[in-house]
């Protein structure tokens, strides 16, 4: 099939390489000048860098050249991705500086793309469409009473994707709205450079240290199987079924163990940032590995974080905040997230995908099942999302070859239906319009290759109770398919 691709992060450029693999004709719109999504020079905030370690942030068949340290810099994945691209021959497959600005379906099946590049309209047809332009594409920024007073006076309020030199901020006061990793790792960068550092956070959420005690590395608690599976997901079986049942003691005990190193080891209680949750509330929204020196600048005043509050108004080079706060801001910097929108998709099509509520509607993250030829890749905020992208993928790839007996559209409606509503209820409403399978990145991985009636040999899956994932069990997924689909004709 001849198959457009709209984005090149890391789930574009996996089923560019993973259709390509399967005998696919495809092609990558870009908008941006390279490779890279959220990690693109144009997007990186000061600080930037991976909540994972580099072992498990890989692709399966791709390792980080040696020397790349353990939490790889915002600059390091982008050229890791570049040469991704490279060594798969993906490059000559992308048109950099495009932007899709319709993409509609036509009579037969097929999808007509019109895309703008340096003010020039194309139009392209495509027997299959992948959006895979992220749900990290389209930054928030609230709106604020007398926003137009502050920018007046000379204020800058912007999301923390459009914030890329710290020295914009010199001597200067510098608010950021937000308590995930965005904004504490933009606003840690600017420590000892702004006059003054404020992160204002409605809600906060707990901080995981990479290393608890200073010693233990977090892969070895929630990269693994067993850290999975003390959460309960929504349907439990096996061990999981024991944790969350007659053993729940057991499940609870050892997020409770964990909880107390973090709340002794950032001393929350001492700077008043206990979250005054429990850590398994994590799964309600994302979990935020600590920007390294967070907690020490705030113990050493270098930098403040006022609690439980919001920015309600601003004037000339103030915030009010809904606790009565006015506090001095020259720039506000928003961490703010992102709308899940699809704006080259008509409106007829983006309401047969998503809810009334905008929750995309599809199956394993992937299909629509009320739109032919289309494929969501990356919807799917997790651990491992270049993993899950790429497994993504080759499933994509057999369910275009009819290679999948998958079940009854009524089944699979059921099946939406029963994961939102269970996204809805476990993270009180934060499930990003239905885009956010954290912490459960490895079910979603293994209900992929149930369907594809493909697993990691058994030795390799018991291993990852205890020890980290490492990408590389998965390199011949896609190789074993290809050859069973060889054999039965398809």
């Amino acid at each position: 099939m001849k198959i457009g691709i709209v984005g090149a992060g890391f789930a574009g450029l996996s089923s560019a390489k993973v259709l390509t693999e399967f005998g696919h004709d495809v092609h990558v719109f870009e908008k941006d000048s390279e490779v890279g999504g959220v990690w693109t020079t144009s997007r990186r905030y000061p600080g930037l860098g991976t909540q994972n370690v580099r072992s498990t942030y890989a692709l399966s068949d791709y390792p980080y050249p040696k020397g790349t340290p353990e939490w790889p810099s915002g600059e390091q994945v982008q050229k890791y991705m570049e040469g991704y691209a490279k060594k798969f021959n993906i490059l000559n497959k992308i048109s950099f500086n495009t932007e899709v600005t319709i993409a509609k379906q036509n009579g037969d099946g097929t999808w007509s793309v019109e895309t703008t590049a340096n003010g020039k309209k194309e139009t392209h047809t495509f027997d299959f469409f992948i959006v895979a332009n992220g749900i990290f594409s389209d930054p928030f920024v609230p709106e604020w009473k007398g926003a137009d007073a502050f920018k007046a006076a000379g204020g800058k309020i912007l999301h923390t994707v459009d914030f890329h030199n710290v020295e914009d901020v010199r001597g200067k006061n510098a608010v950021f709205i937000g308590y995930g990793k965005s904004s504490c790792d933009a606003a840690n960068a600017t420590v000892g450079i702004a006059k003054k550092t404020t992160v204002i956070a409605r809600h906060l959420i707990w901080k995981v240290p990479k290393r608890l005690n200073n010693v233990l590395n977090y892969k070895m608690l929630l990269l693994t199987r067993m850290g999975e599976a003390l959460f309960p997901y929504i349907e439990l079986k096996g061990a999981e079924a024991f944790l969350h049942g007659k053993g729940k003691k057991v499940s609870a005990g050892m997020l409770g163990s964990v909880q107390g190193v973090i709340e002794k080891q950032f001393k929350l209680e001492k700077l008043g940032l206990h979250p005054k949750t429990g850590l398994d509330t994590i799964v309600r929204s994302t979990v935020s590995l600590a920007t390294d020196g967070f907690f020490k600048n705030i113990k050493e005043g270098k930098l403040s974080v006022i609690r439980d509050t919001e920015i309600v108004s601003m004037s000339a080079g103030k915030v009010t905040l809904s606790n009565g706060q006015t506090i001095d801001a020259d720039y506000v910097i928003c961490g703010t997230g992102f709308h899940q929108r699809v704006p080259f998709l008509e409106d007829s099509v983006m309401k047969a995908i998503t809810d009334e509520r905008g929750n995309f509607r599809l199956y394993r993250q992937l299909i629509p099942l009320d739109v032919k030829n289309i494929a969501f890749n990356g919807y799917n905020s997790s651990f491992f999302s270049q993993l899950n992208a790429e497994m993504g993928a080759v499933w994509i790839a057999a369910y275009i070859a009819k290679a999948i007996n998958l079940p009854s559209k009524a089944e699979m409606l059921a099946h939406i239906d029963k994961r939102l509503a269970w996204m809805e209820k476990r993270t009180e409403n934060k499930h990003a319009r239905g885009t956010n399978i954290i912490p459960f990145s490895v079910h979603n991985i293994d209900e992929l290759l149930i369907d594809l009636d493909l697993q990691i040999p058994a030795p390799v899956r018991f291993n990852q109770w205890l020890l980290p994932i490492n990408p590389k069990s998965y390199a011949n997924i896609g190789s074993q398919l290809r050859k069973r689909m060889a054999k039965s004709g398809k």
